[in-house]
């Protein structure tokens, strides 16, 4: 059999490695070495940053919960806790959602949750 040599598999290897890194500054777009690191490190930061993002506005919707909550005479946990025993299963981004742009349907979720804590 005839000896296959890796240079075109090693030359798209790089390319595509450094087509990633296209933007960074210096040797990190230019070498492929560097470009590796840098890449292989903003790949795990984007894994990362998709994961905290998802945090992020969990803890957004629950502010804009709370705030419109008080401006109806409850905390956000009192709010909560009274939806849940009304048996109403609302997820916290909708609830924000009304928060923000449907304060009369939250007016009544809030009397419906303050009803059922007394």
């Amino acid at each position: 059999m005839a000896r296959v040599k890796g240079a075109l598999n090693a030359k798209k290897k790089h390319n595509r490695v450094l087509k990633l890194a296209k933007g960074y500054r210096g040797a990190r777009s230019k070498q492929y070495r560097v470009a590796k690191q840098s890449v292989m490190r903003a790949l795990t930061s984007a894994f990362a940053g998709r994961k905290q993002k998802k945090r992020d506005m969990r803890s957004l919707w629950i502010t804009r919960i709370n705030a419109a909550a008080r401006l109806n005479g409850l905390s956000y946990s009192k709010m909560m806790h009274g939806l849940k025993l009304a048996n109403v299963d609302i997820n916290r981004k909708m609830l924000a959602e009304m928060a923000v742009n449907d304060a009369e349907g939250f007016k009544t979720l809030a009397e419906l949750a303050k009803s059922k804590i007394a």
